[in-house]
């Protein structure tokens, strides 16, 4: 079988393409070029390398959808990308918002203790609900603070694959976390 090349023309022999195809030409055409845009607009490298990613993950799912009599591939995954970099600057906002955990004068200490051992078993106790792979990629990412390139070595994956693991860890985590508090 001879190995997959893309096509200029977005589809095989007139028929649509199948999603991993799809993703796969998508990025060899248009990757360089969504890092560009999502650079432009996050301003941040880790950041537009994650919506590239995002991207085409979400144009794999959606590749039934996809109809190239309607639109070209290009357009299709930049209308994906806006919305990805949408989500992303979504998510700083929020971050933004969250209350500072610096000490504040006039704060009752064994409160915010108390709250603290709170927060660490609800997250300790969300981490058990969800998968072992995502478990993996956000303990040795986010706890123990490795880097990516380290823990995607040490686990024989790709980095790629490891930062898709922690964006869809990170969502069962919150997922199971709000489960959690809503019904203890």
């Amino acid at each position: 079988m001879a190995p997959w090349r893309p096509s200029r023309a977005g589809d095989a022999g007139g028929g649509r393409l199948p999603p991993d195809a799809l993703a796969r030409e998508g990025y060899a055409l248009h990757g360089a070029e969504l890092y560009r845009y999502a650079l432009g607009r996050l301003l941040d490298d880790a950041a537009a390398q994650d919506v590239v990613q995002e991207t085409i993950v979400r144009a794999w799912r959606a590749g039934d959808r996809y109809d190239p009599q309607t639109s070209l591939l290009r357009t299709w995954l930049f209308a994906i990308a806006r919305n990805v970099v949408a989500d992303h600057l979504s998510a700083r906002r929020r971050a933004a918002a969250l209350p500072d955990l610096v000490d504040q004068p006039g704060k009752d200490h064994m409160s915010d203790h108390s709250a603290a051992l709170a927060d660490v078993d609800l997250v300790t106790r969300a981490l058990g609900l969800i998968s072992h792979d995502h478990r993996t990629a956000i303990v040795e990412t986010y706890l123990r603070d490795r880097s990516y390139d380290d823990v995607a070595a040490d686990l024989g994956v790709s980095v790629s694959t490891l930062r898709s693991r922690v964006f869809h860890g990170l969502r069962h985590l919150r997922r199971a976390m709000a489960l959690m508090v809503i019904e203890p």
